[in-house]
């Protein structure tokens, strides 16, 4: 319940189907649902029945807060390396995996803390004449988050972007230039 009241939903009716079934009804508004199924689908470990019907219009609400972390940004345009991602893959949820088209500004994956952050995901390893047990070894990349679009949508802040192609979905932020996300800062 604590989701919904996040979402500014209110509470209509709670009833006992049996032992371990209950019914929730809520009145909210439609752009509070984007992203809530997936969410809801999650916590009840797959268990959970949801319907929405239109009830009427009413006038907007406050907006509703956003409580995700910060996000990767590519830095520069190029095609992903699994060198540059393995890095990133330390602080972050990738979006996007090896041999990815990245261009500046993109948004490549999620931080675990709020503040958004700027990587080279394009940057190869250097190749020298000096070896190493084991240093020759590959990378082990976890696979990329793939968000659906409903996902997409509610991941969205305000200062983003989603890119919808017959390909892909890519999300990026509206300044596409780093010096100018700062200023607006």
């Amino acid at each position: 319940q604590s989701e919904f009241g996040k979402r500014r939903a209110e509470l209509i009716e709670q009833t006992n189907i049996d032992a371990t079934h209950v019914r929730f009804r809520f009145t909210m508004a439609t752009r509070a649902l984007l992203g809530l199924r997936s969410i809801l689908v999650t916590a009840t470990k797959g268990s959970l029945v949801m319907h929405s019907i239109m009830s009427g219009y009413k006038s907007k609400i406050a907006a509703i807060p956003q409580q995700r972390n910060g996000v990767v940004i590519a830095w520069e345009q190029g095609v992903a390396t699994p060198y540059a991602l393995q890095k990133a893959e330390a602080r972050a949820t990738l979006f996007v995996g090896p041999g990815a088209k990245v261009y500046t500004g993109q948004v490549v994956g999620m931080t675990a803390s709020r503040d958004d952050m700027d990587v080279n995901v394009t940057k190869e390893k250097h190749l020298t004449n000096m070896r190493a047990s084991g240093s020759d070894g590959t990378v082990q990349l976890t696979p990329p988050l793939n968000l659906s679009l409903e996902q997409c949508i509610d991941f969205l802040e305000d200062d983003e972007l989603l890119e919808v192609t017959p390909e892909s979905l890519r999300l990026r932020k509206r300044a596409l230039d780093r010096n100018q996300r700062k200023r607006k800062a």
